[in-house]
């Protein structure tokens, strides 16, 4: 490695293009340092941020271009013949080219992002025939996308590269491998749905009660039941961690993070973010859902009691957390309320949009207008956890940790809410 950065140094973007477009040919070079270490020279002056994007953007689509169509020479033909060397023989290459298929458009993207993925990723879109159009447009988007990420990961971390670079490789290979993941299953989902409806419902009758309802009824609450499951688990995980005292390196990295992409400028605009973590933002929120609740909720006595629960319970909840664990933040002591961890702000903000949200378009609305919903509740939560740390009140585990327990507390009322629902059309029916 130190003699590609001594090359790097020496040539430039030469060196860079050349690299990228070698690596993406499966040559074993590490392109995430090569990346991180040119936005450090970008930093230092010695390399421009947009043509070192250009450069690197286009070695890596010429590298993926190579590969696809080396894929595409070799053909069915070399897999039916030595693919059974390496597991790969013509069932499981008929499977892999419908996946490709469907999905490899969006894979394309993701892979990039996981090392050994994105070395094999052309070779295979070229072998099962993918289109080479579609190929190329979500192949060349990843690849800009992917060196732009990283360089200016560099540029940013800027003389601290040498501290920091490792670890967030680290978190971005998670991240990928985590989207990855989530393709997978809505892969394997969408292929075995029935399957799948029968078993997770099957385990939901067992540990619950039985009941009958519609189908589109039965996969929410399974769907619920999943993402509390998820929320759950990493909430384990950030307790774990809390109690290893392993969240000094991943605050510092964030704080620093946030402060290089978010100068002194954005204070107005943080103060403003700030202010959806309070419940003059909240009151409103929750005030517009009771009353949407009444002119067209469905069951509105139920609707209105979970509302009131979710939003008490979760007050309750994180006072309950925070005293807890006992942690202090990153203010002098002496605060009226000096524990952070989990963030109030945060955890209350994803409870309070979270439920307004899915009380909202529960009924009504179609498939975009409940993604609209769910981005919002992102957004929204992600720009107060920001404010947060941008004006140093709490540590980004704070943030994290409310937002795992939020996750939970709301997907877990989310979850009683629609059995509640189920409970009360069977005993109307009876």
């Amino acid at each position: 490695m130190t003699f590609i950065t001594a090359w790097l140094e020496q040539y430039g973007y030469g060196i860079l293009f050349i690299a990228l477009f070698l690596e993406m040919l499966a040559l074993p070079l590490p392109g995430e340092v090569l990346l991180s270490y040119a936005g450090l020279l970008v930093f230092q002056g010695k390399l421009s941020l947009p043509l070192a994007i250009l450069l690197a953007g286009a070695g890596a689509s010429a590298g993926m271009t190579l590969s696809y169509w080396i894929g595409f020479r070799l053909g069915k033909p070399f897999f039916e013949k030595y693919g059974a060397r390496f597991h790969m023989g013509p069932d499981k290459l008929d499977k892999v080219s419908h996946w490709f298929q469907k999905y490899g458009n969006v894979s394309l993207m993701v892979a990039y992002f996981i090392p050994g993925v994105r070395h094999i990723t052309g070779y295979f879109s070229g072998t099962t025939r993918l289109s080479f159009r579609k190929y190329a447009a979500f192949a060349y988007s990843g690849a800009f996308l992917w060196v732009g990420v990283f360089l200016t990961l560099g540029k940013l971390l800027g003389p601290k590269w040498e501290l920091y670079h490792h670890t967030i490789n680290r978190y971005l290979l998670i991240g990928g491998i985590g989207t990855a993941f989530i393709l997978i299953m809505v892969y394997y989902y969408r292929n075995r749905r029935e399957v799948w409806r029968a078993r997770a419902t099957l385990l939901l009758e067992k540990g619950l009660t039985r009941f009958h309802t519609a189908g589109n009824v039965r996969f929410l609450l399974i769907s619920a039941f999943a993402v509390l499951v998820g929320f759950l688990s990493l909430a384990i995980g950030m307790i774990q961690d809390f109690l290893a005292q392993e969240f000094s390196m991943f605050d510092e990295i964030t704080t620093f993070l946030i402060g290089e992409l978010f100068s002194s400028g954005w204070s107005v605009w943080m103060n403003r973010f700030a202010m959806l973590g309070t419940y003059y933002f909240w009151g409103p929120v929750i005030l517009v859902t009771a009353l949407w609740i009444l002119l067209k909720g469905k069951e509105r006595r139920l609707e209105l009691s979970f509302l009131g629960l979710v939003v008490l319970g979760g007050e309750a909840l994180d006072e309950g957390l925070r005293y807890l664990f006992h942690r202090t933040g990153p203010l002098p002591s002496g605060l009226r309320d000096p524990y952070t961890f989990p963030s109030e702000q945060s955890l209350l903000s994803l409870i309070v949009v979270g439920i307004a949200v899915y009380l909202g378009v529960r009924h009504y609305g179609g498939v975009k207008l409940r993604m609209a919903g769910v981005l919002s509740v992102i957004l929204i939560s992600l720009l107060v956890g920001i404010s947060r740390i941008y004006f140093g009140i709490q540590y980004p585990s704070d943030v994290a940790a409310g937002f795992a327990f939020g996750g939970v507390w709301l997907s877990l009322n989310v979850v009683l809410l629609e059995i509640f629902r189920l409970l009360s059309e069977r005993s109307r029916q009876a």
